[in-house]
């Protein structure tokens, strides 16, 4: 039964979709059936045909390994320029508050 997914900007549905068609074009480039990718990236076949049609609610983690597998560059950085920048956000985030509060203003009833 495939899960009933929250609705998604027109530019988060394009971006998805444009992932599956290059994870799919990827996967045909080299020569691989769906099965076999599947198999690599260690989903169902069922996941991965989502994946490569552009399905909004499969796991990240599961899309990021199929473009890792069939070469899909993310963020149009290399492994070595990713783990860069990971650790680069990391020391920054470490700066950073840990939690956020929110200002609570009371209202003016003054009339």
């Amino acid at each position: 039964m495939p899960k009933t997914n929250r609705p998604v900007s027109p530019y988060a549905g394009d971006a998805a979709i444009r992932l599956g068609q290059l994870i799919r074009r990827g996967r045909i480039d080299r020569h691989m059936t769906v099965a076999a990718l599947a198999e690599r990236a260690g989903v169902s076949r069922g996941l991965m045909q989502r994946i490569e049609a552009g399905d909004t609610g499969c796991a990240i983690g599961a899309v990021f390994e199929a473009a890792a597998i069939v070469g899909v560059r993310l963020f149009d950085a290399g492994q070595v320029t990713m783990s860069r920048e990971v650790e680069s956000n990391r020391e920054v985030m470490a700066l950073l508050p840990k939690a956020i509060r929110s200002h609570r203003t009371e209202p003016d009833d003054d009339f």
